[in-house]
């Protein structure tokens, strides 16, 4: 899953980094306003952690130009303003949760898997399809109860697919997602094709009922055998 959190603070914005990547999501960072604007348009992200008070701008704006241009991330505030008007009018233009300064960095783990899970799986830790479990909490793999061991890029690629069944899905969607904006300065995505070539291996030894279909010259997709 990945994160782009927006926080001036330095010492804050590394703490929330290092603890979010702790807990195996990808996370990004803006501190400022612009920079945030600027990566919420070219990118997409599961979860956008969103403080009010910004360089150059206001948070409150940022949410009101996700509402415009209808894009539906998940979206936390983070602020040191205690004040009712600013979570109503945050939650009035979508947000999903709001988390006052200062917290402790448990309670904001907790709060993004709280919205994450609320939004792909109705509440539910796993994902069930055909003969396979994947358990995100747990980060483990069952094909017919049997544990199959993923490595963390295998659990996240097949997470990614498992959310977006029976729907295309482009290399580069799936190395911008799993590996992060850095992923487009690559000159292929050889590291990509490694990686499925794995984890399709480790599906077909196990005898899962799902598998993955390349789609010439586009990406991927995983359907039911």
């Amino acid at each position: 899953m990945k994160i782009l959190a927006i926080e001036d603070e330095p010492q804050l914005l590394g703490n929330i980094k290092e603890s979010l990547e702790k807990e195996n999501f990808l996370v990004e960072t803006a501190s400022d306003y612009h920079s945030a604007i600027d990566k919420i348009f070219i990118y997409e992200y599961d979860c956008i952690l969103l403080d009010i008070m910004l360089p150059n701008g206001n948070g409150l704006n940022i949410l009101a130009e996700l509402k415009k241009a209808g894009k539906n991330e998940n979206v936390i505030i983070i602020s040191a303003k205690d004040s009712l008007d600013d979570k109503l009018k945050g939650l009035e233009l979508g947000a999903d949760d709001y988390l006052t300064k200062p917290f402790h960095l448990a309670e904001l783990n907790a709060r993004v898997k709280a919205v994450l899970r609320r939004q792909k799986l109705d509440g539910k830790d796993t994902i069930e399809i055909a003969n396979s479990v994947l358990d995100l909490k747990e980060r483990t793999f069952m094909v017919d109860r049997q544990n199959i061991p993923l490595n963390r890029k295998e659990f996240d690629i097949l997470n990614y697919f498992l959310l977006n069944k029976n729907r295309l899905v482009t290399k580069s969607a799936l190395a911008e997602h799993v590996w992060g904006d850095n992923s487009d300065e690559a000159d292929n995505f050889d590291f990509v094709y490694y990686q499925i070539k794995n984890l399709r291996k480790k599906l077909q030894s196990a005898h899962a009922d799902i598998e993955i279909e390349s789609v010439y010259g586009i990406g991927y997709k995983l359907v039911e055998k």
